[in-house]
């Protein structure tokens, strides 16, 4: 009797620790989401304004990135629907959760502090989001997306240097080794490990 509590106590471990398990993949896959679909708005933002300013020679370039507030507000619900529908709250759901607040806190930061010349905001983001990147690989512990972080820095770098004509090409190049590449890599990675 003593060794079939024990046996059910053992069981019962188990269990919860495999829910355990697939819900730090369920929260790991809404990580895959937010990195694919911030990776790929970025992207088309971005190349959108390079190729309206220098080959469609349009005035207002910029209003392209008025697209990211559909897209804030779709990342944000998409957030908190799937974080309601999770049972479990782990400390690194928690300082994943904050270091993107952080991101973000810092982000409208920079743009006040450079309201008045925009034009050269495009590194200090990269900076930001490789820093915000880089923390987030280490606390799902993913080595893509560490390397994602690091690649923005690097960009970010060279980025500053480069002639203004080739410059904004910057960003798109991050996005997609910074972003889309450990996006997917993260995705595949969730898919497979379910299985």
């Amino acid at each position: 009797m003593e060794n079939e509590e024990k046996l059910m106590t053992g069981e019962e471990s188990l269990r919860i620790i495999s829910e355990m398990i697939n819900k730090t993949k369920t929260n790991i896959q809404q990580g895959s989401f937010h990195l694919l679909f911030w990776g790929w708005l970025i992207l088309i933002c971005s190349l959108g304004e390079y190729f309206l300013m220098n080959f469609a020679a349009y005035a207002h370039h910029y209003n392209v990135w008025f697209l990211v507030i559909p897209g804030g507000i779709v990342s944000m619900t998409y957030g908190i629907v799937n974080g309601r529908k999770a049972i479990v709250h782990t400390y690194a759901d928690r300082l994943y959760m904050w270091v993107w607040f952080g991101f973000l806190f810092s982000f409208f930061v920079l743009f006040i502090i450079h309201s008045k010349d925009l034009g050269t905001v495009s590194p200090y983001i990269m900076m930001l989001v490789g820093f915000a990147t880089f923390i987030s690989g280490f606390i799902i512990k993913f080595k893509p997306l560490i390397t994602g972080g690091i690649l923005f820095w690097i960009i970010a770098v060279i980025v500053s240097f480069a002639p203004a004509s080739i410059a904004p090409l910057g960003m798109p190049l991050a996005m997609i080794t910074g972003y889309l590449i450990p996006g997917y890599m993260l995705k595949y990675k969730v898919s497979h490990d379910a299985v």
